[in-house]
């Protein structure tokens, strides 16, 4: 069998890449009654059945370091995840969900920031105040190559998936990063202020040695499943470092007395936006349960 890693997947099949050639794959039925799909990004052994076209079997799936659902991608190191400053507006809201979902699989976080040649009403300072004391926040202007040489600082020796919502620039800034991706780019709806979806699906580009980068469909918005209403707060890492709580581990950051994280925010030691952010989705979470 060989090994290799499944760089691409569409309509069932799934193209593996083991270094020196792309091998077209389908996947065992047993994956199925395992409830287990092969992923972008999973390293897998094959039999090849036709080694004349490149056509092989899935027929084991190494274990996964990392697994995201949206996007669908597994053994990721790092997640950049990416908004306009406008063109579409950013959505706070679901920037949170996205690094709290790549916080639950312990990606390092870094956030981009694109379109800042038009920022007309300083958003990127508003946004920057909110997670450059937690994260690395770094501005990229495509249309004047702004922060494009940060970016790839950022992807050096790791597997990076780019997120975010559609109509960000993630595309165009990966055709940026190598003008070799000649990925397909689209604009915004002016009617509903939204991307329009360009990448159909995640697939993994190569960059470099030791490198590979996922672009992947855009979302306008993301639902947590799976976290559990004392899990989230784990996810906020900003809280950490107020650990004092009266109710201790217990705590959840909300009603309790003597609430340490709530203190902090009173205190401006943490964005009052993120605690808003945490409080709204710890209640969807709950809200989420009682319907089920």
């Amino acid at each position: 069998m060989i090994e290799g890693k499944i760089i691409k997947g569409i309509g069932g099949f799934y193209y593996v890449d083991d270094g020196k050639d792309l091998y077209e794959c389908r996947a065992r039925g047993i994956f199925r009654k395992e409830k287990m799909t092969p992923l972008v990004g999973d390293d897998v052994l094959i039999s090849i059945v036709d080694f004349e076209n490149k056509k092989g079997i899935v027929e084991k799936i190494k274990e996964r370091k990392s697994e995201l659902i949206r996007p669908a991608i597994a053994n990721v190191d790092k997640a950049l995840i990416v908004f306009a400053v406008k063109n579409p507006s950013p959505n706070l809201s679901l920037l949170d969900r996205f690094i709290v979902l790549a916080e639950k699989e312990n990606l390092e976080v870094v956030i981009i920031l694109t379109k800042i040649d038009l920022d007309d009403e300083n958003v990127l300072e508003e946004i920057k105040n909110i997670y450059q004391n937690t994260y690395k926040v770094i501005p990229v202007s495509t249309k004047e190559k702004i922060g494009i040489e940060k970016v790839k600082e950022e992807l050096k020796n790791s597997v990076v998936v780019f997120a975010g919502p559609s109509g960000v620039g993630k595309s165009s800034l990966l055709n940026e990063i190598d003008k070799n991706f000649n990925l397909q780019t689209g604009d915004v709806s002016e009617k509903i202020k939204r991307g329009k979806h360009t990448t159909r699906h995640a697939e993994l580009l190569k960059l470099g040695e030791n490198s590979m980068v996922a672009d992947t469909p855009g979302f306008s918005s993301l639902v947590l499943d799976d976290i559990e209403e004392d899990e989230l707060k784990e996810y906020f890492v900003e809280f950490d470092k107020f650990d004092e709580c009266k109710f201790g581990s217990r705590c959840i950051h909300e009603n309790e007395p003597n609430c340490s994280v709530k203190e902090a925010v009173k205190e401006n030691k943490i964005e009052k936006k993120r605690y808003d952010s945490y409080i709204q989705l710890l209640n969807e979470i709950r809200n989420k349960k009682r319907r089920y």
